[in-house]
């Protein structure tokens, strides 16, 4: 449940706005009489918004916001203030507050709100998941086992409070866009649309349309009219993924509108004036693509005022285990599951891999765990088997998983046993006192191979059939034949 701080000294008003998010029925809501007050109950317990007042006794909200964010930047706070104090408001906004609400407080304005900054919240979150929070000396809190997480977080923070162009660097599967979209709700466009477009996968001929829009009959096919995505952001965030494939000709026309703020629409003869915030991510090193003339020099500098170097997953693998919780507890909601965590073997084994599909790939390989698992925690069996193979995990190993088990299918052990040829008359060859009989040791294979795959799985009929490739009603055909109890395995 969200943690929520009311900070007024005036009661009546901590009182009503207290019932107003109580009302709304997923917040624990606590109250503070002024900015001293506050601060001790947020270094005491953890909050996740703060609504204050600006005009207080001992500490006004203003010199509290500051030492909020200093203390945890994730909290997320909003402004009280009277409509002639408005100017402080916006002052507040641009010192890190998410927004300000006027007096009198309208309930359905302060729940409106409430709502937004709980999206915002959430984004900013899954940033803070992706670099866990470390307790620090004097009570503070940092965001991130690792340090280079830190320094992200400590980047966007910053980010959020001014309008310049960013350009996010990282590897595929990072998350270059979840940073966007953290930069964006705690920002001044937080209101406006956030739309994200991605360069690899636009035709070059389009591209100047899709991005400027263009008039009909400007070119063959334009049979009307067509807003493109710099209208249709304006007041918000332009996301430009993949940004290193923008042809020479669109880096031209893209750096115009980030000095004029204007922009011409294909075949018309009239300009518009653009108020998009500019957010682009590459995986491709710009630099050396100057060199070659691929990407223009005035380009990157205009963009490049704060990057964010987001770190692979290789590199910050102290995250991992965070990370898996987090993803346990995202696919526990989404497959309806009561899975607790993974097992210090399966962690390890992640911790191992190099990632080169970095966050991305993870979130895949505990997805894929999540489908195979029946248990209380995801097990090395339950990993998918090319990430074994590329761990150095040996499949046949009996505490993993089994290798090249033969498909017993219905069909094809039935074709077997009917065509049986006859070798050569009744007798059974004999070698050393044993019957050399086929079907016989075939078996007692198909027994000893069923145990000991039970065994393994703890009597998971599914899990079973699944890791040793056989099909489910093979192996229940199977289980009866050979009178085995699969529930004596179940551990």
């Amino acid at each position: 449940m969200m943690k929520v701080l009311v900070v007024d000294d005036d009661q009546g008003l901590r009182q009503t706005v207290k019932n107003t998010i109580e009302n709304m029925g997923k917040f624990q809501v606590d109250e503070a009489f002024d900015g001293v007050n506050a601060l001790e109950k947020i270094k005491s317990g953890a909050y996740n918004l703060v609504i204050l007042d600006v005009d207080m006794p001992r500490m006004n909200g203003l010199v509290a916001l500051n030492a909020i964010k200093e203390f945890d930047p994730t909290i997320i706070a909003i402004i009280m203030t009277a409509y002639a104090n408005i100017n402080d408001a916006v002052k507040a906004v641009k010192e890190g507050a998410y927004n300000y609400i006027s007096k009198p407080i309208k309930s359905e304005d302060l729940a409106e709100l409430v709502n937004k900054a709980l999206t915002a919240h959430n984004l900013i979150s899954e940033i803070a998941a992706s670099a866990p929070q470390l307790a620090m000396e004097n009570g503070r809190k940092m965001i991130g086992a690792n340090a280079q997480m830190r320094k992200v977080f400590n980047v966007i923070h910053r980010l959020s409070k001014v309008d310049t162009p960013v350009l996010i660097r990282g590897a595929s599967g990072t998350g270059k866009e979840l940073v966007a979209r953290a930069i964006h709700m705690n920002s001044a466009q937080k209101d406006g649309k956030f739309v994200a477009i991605n360069c690899s996968a636009i035709p070059e001929n389009l591209f100047e349309s899709e991005l400027f829009g263009h008039e009909k009959g400007a070119f063959t096919g334009a049979d009307q009219r067509k807003i493109g995505k710099f209208q249709f952001a304006e007041g918000g965030t332009l996301f430009l993924d993949e940004l290193g494939d923008l042809p020479i000709f669109m880096q031209v026309k893209l750096l115009r509108v980030l000095q004029e703020k204007m922009f011409t629409p294909v075949g018309a003869n009239r300009e518009i004036e653009s108020n998009v915030r500019i957010i682009a991510a590459t995986n491709r090193p710009l630099e050396e693509m100057i060199k070659e003339n691929k990407f223009r020099e005035d380009l990157y500098y205009r963009l490049n005022v704060m990057p964010i170097f987001l770190p692979s997953l290789c590199e910050r693998r102290d995250d991992i285990e965070q990370l898996v919780k987090n993803f346990v507890t995202k696919f526990n909601k989404k497959q309806g599951k009561k899975v607790i965590g993974a097992t210090p073997e399966a962690i390890t084994l992640l911790k191992k891999y190099d990632w080169p599909g970095n966050i991305r790939e993870l979130e895949n390989v505990i997805e894929h765990a999540f489908i195979l698992e029946e248990g209380t925690h995801l097990t090395v069996a339950s990993l998918p088997e090319s990430f074994l193979m590329a761990t150095g995990v040996e499949l046949s190993s009996p505490n993993l998983k089994v290798k090249n088990f033969a498909d017993f299918d219905d069909d094809i052990a039935e074709q077997d046993e009917s065509d049986h040829e006859d070798l050569g008359g009744d007798e059974m060859v004999t070698i050393s006192g044993e019957t050399l009989d086929f079907n016989k040791h075939k078996e007692a294979f198909e027994r000893e191979f069923i145990v000991k795959a039970l065994k393994m799985f703890k009597g998971r009929i599914n899990q079973t059939a699944l890791h040793a490739n056989i099909p489910k009603k093979t192996l229940l055909r199977k289980i009866e034949k050979y009178g085995i109890v699969a529930k004596d395995y179940v551990e």
